[in-house]
């Protein structure tokens, strides 16, 4: 997932968060991410691994993680004054194919909407 931070709002640094998600930074720049000549700069073999990266001012981030925790997971800056600007966003994981990828039904005395 390319994360792009060259908005002419304003220059901050966004500190984003993924729940329940551990990911690895593949890598970092400035500018706007060239999809052709910056994966050469990706780090395949021992990425850090984060839940929360600082996308650089005027700059970018690539971050890579395995959608395996079934559920609706929420992805947003810290800075709690971002969120209204549109800086969050929702990962819906679906259930895997073992028990323990798999969420377990509701409760039988589970009140209905």
């Amino acid at each position: 997932m390319v994360l792009q931070n060259t908005a002419i709002m304003g220059a901050e640094n966004h500190p984003m968060h993924l729940h329940s998600f551990n990911f690895h930074v593949l890598a970092q720049g400035f500018g706007n991410y060239d999809p052709l000549k910056d994966p050469i700069k990706f780090n395949l073999v021992n990425p850090q691994l984060r839940n929360t990266i600082g996308v650089p001012v005027g700059g970018w981030a690539v971050i890579r993680f395995i959608a395996n925790n079934p559920g609706v997971w929420i992805m947003h800056c810290h800075l709690d004054v971002h969120l209204p600007w549109g800086l969050a966003t929702a990962f819906v994981v679906e259930n895997g194919p073992t028990e323990d990828s798999t969420l377990p039904p509701p409760p039988a005395d589970l009140p209905r909407c």
